[in-house]
């Protein structure tokens, strides 16, 4: 036996599900017969929710700070290297010092503040191994002159 299906009158539709939003009104707004928290009231209520507020352009990734202001002077590599040398091999870092003041002085780069602390610590650290190698060949001849004590 067959039942015929439940069906009001013609043309009538289904009553509305108490779980769905009427088919008036936005699933992503408020309800509109409740009063907003916000203190929104009003048809400008469900406009406001469905646009989004303009955000400025982004930049490229990974730069950070005001942009680049156009090329400006390189920064001579001798006097970059006159300040790393200093600290590995103080002569060289001295003599890397003087060629890049004088490329600087005659090209316009940057990096006459690298030259000079390259050519300041280079003297210095040249003058403190200086020192200690003096000072350790005192010790050694001054300490093989006297009797070796036989033990």
């Amino acid at each position: 036996m067959s039942y015929p299906p439940p069906s009001g009158p013609p043309g009538d539709e289904p009553p509305p599900s108490p779980y769905e939003p009427p088919r008036d009104q936005s699933p992503y707004g408020p309800p509109a017969d409740e009063p907003s928290p916000y203190g929104q009231q009003g048809p400008h209520q469900s406009a406001h929710w469905s646009q989004q507020p303009a955000y400025p352009p982004q930049g490229p990734y990974g730069q950070y700070g005001p942009p680049p202001s156009g090329p400006g002077r390189p920064t001579n590599v001798l006097a970059i290297l006159s300040l790393v040398f200093a600290f590995v091999f103080p002569p060289a870092g001295a003599v890397l010092g003087h060629v890049a003041k004088r490329q600087i002085r005659t090209s316009g780069e940057e990096g006459d503040q690298l030259a000079t602390w390259g050519l300041i610590l280079g003297y210095v650290f040249t003058g403190l191994t200086v020192l200690a190698c003096c000072g350790w060949l005192a010790l050694v001849t001054l300490g093989n002159t006297g009797n070796s004590g036989g033990y």
